[in-house]
């Protein structure tokens, strides 16, 4: 190799040389913040230890999770109303009104 190619492509070795282990140490952290099983010197799974915190802190967020869920059903329900109010003709919109004013015999 000549020594323009390896001037050239030193910096280039030297970034990834600091940037590689700074993003291993960024997924690894964000391993053990999720929960995921970190890999072993020989490719095995390594579960990190849970604790009653780290159950309970799971179960707040599934229920939150279940929560937003529902809600999320019941704006797409009112959103689909207002779709069908907009996307409907002016006079089928106010028979519908009318037929509500009217009492029911």
């Amino acid at each position: 190799m000549s020594p323009e190619i390896i001037k050239a492509a030193a910096p280039f070795f030297a970034i990834m040389a600091l940037v590689m282990p700074i993003c291993w140490v960024l997924v690894t952290r964000m391993k053990i913040k999720n929960g995921y099983p970190l890999d072993g010197a020989w490719g095995q799974a390594i579960y990190p230890q849970k604790n009653e915190e780290t159950v309970e802190r799971v179960k707040l967020i599934s229920q939150e999770n279940a929560q937003l869920r529902a809600e999320l059903s019941a704006v797409k329900d009112r959103l689909a109303v207002i779709e069908r109010i907009v996307t409907d003709g002016g006079a089928r919109l106010s028979d519908e009104i009318e037929a509500l004013r009217r009492p029911m015999n």
